[in-house]
């Protein structure tokens, strides 16, 4: 193997990362919905409070839960996510 063939692309050491920030996004959300909606909505119906229409379970589950993951996902990608090139190295060099 040549020495070009041994090293470590940098993209990759950045995918990786940026991957595992995206998995840790998805488990945080499935925690919250989880906790929201079998936490409170494991009582009976008639004991639910309502949020602007919504059984609370279902407004911060999936409602406020989205809005959430919306703000994290967006601080996520610009201040850890990182703009690289996805061309070749070799093409870059010729």
């Amino acid at each position: 193997m040549t020495k070009q063939r041994q090293k470590i692309d940098a993209r990759f050491k950045v995918a990786n990362r940026e991957a595992l920030i995206g998995v840790g996004l998805v488990i945080f959300n499935f925690i919250w919905w989880f906790g929201f909606a079998y936490g409170l909505g494991g009582k009976d119906p008639e004991d639910y409070s309502y949020i602007l229409g919504f059984p609370a379970w279902f407004f911060y589950s999936c409602i406020l839960g989205f809005i959430v993951m919306v703000i994290l996902t967006v601080i996520a990608v610009k201040f850890f996510f990182k703009d690289i090139p996805l061309d070749d190295e070799e093409e870059n060099q010729s």
